[in-house]
C-alpha cells in the first residue's frame, strides 16, 4: 500500500521527469516534426530502459540523471546558446507544450520507438567520432539514431 506521503513524493518525481524530459526534447529537437521529437524521447526512454535491465548504467539511472548527464544532450551545456531559453520556456508555448505531451506519454510507458532501439543519435550534417563505423538503425528527420553503441 502507498502512503500520501509517499504517492505524493513519486508523482513529484515524475513531474520533474516529464519536465526535464520535455525541455530535453525542445531544446533537441523542436525545429523537427512530432515523430522527430518521438524518436528523441525515445533514446532518453531506452537509455533508462538498458539501465534497469543491467542494474544501473554509466548514463544514469532515471530520466533525470540521463538528460542532465554532462556531454550528452548539448542543450544541456551551460556554454550552449539556446541554453538559457532552455530553462526559461514555459506554456503557453505552443513547441513546449507539445513537447509536454510527448514526455508524458514517454514517462507513462506508452510511447512507440520509431528509433530501433536507439540509445543515442546525431545530427545528420555532423559526423562524431562515436559513430565511425556504426551503422544507423534510423533516420528520422535530421537526426540519425544507433542501437550499437556501448
Amino acid at each position: 500500500m502507498t502512503t500520501g506521503i509517499s504517492a505524493a513524493a513519486e508523482s513529484t518525481a515524475q513531474g520533474h521527469a516529464v519536465d526535464l524530459l520535455a525541455r530535453t526534447i525542445w531544446g533537441e529537437a523542436r525545429g523537427e516534426s512530432v515523430r522527430g521529437q518521438e524518436a528523441v524521447a525515445a533514446v532518453v526512454m531506452n537509455r533508462l530502459a538498458r539501465a534497469v535491465a543491467k542494474g544501473g548504467y554509466w548514463w544514469g539511472n532515471s530520466v533525470a540523471e540521463i538528460c542532465l548527464k554532462p556531454r550528452q544532450f548539448s542543450c544541456w551545456n551551460s556554454a550552449d546558446a539556446n541554453w538559457p531559453a532552455l530553462l526559461l520556456v514555459a506554456p503557453p508555448d505552443p513547441g513546449f507544450e507539445c513537447c509536454q505531451r510527448i514526455a508524458r506519454r514517454a514517462v507513462a510507458g506508452s510511447l512507440g520507438d520509431c528509433t530501433g532501439q536507439a540509445t543515442h543519435y546525431h545530427a545528420n550534417d555532423v559526423s562524431p567520432r562515436w559513430a565511425a563505423g556504426h551503422v544507423p538503425s534510423a533516420w528520422v528527420g535530421r537526426h540519425l539514431f544507433y542501437n550499437d553503441i556501448l
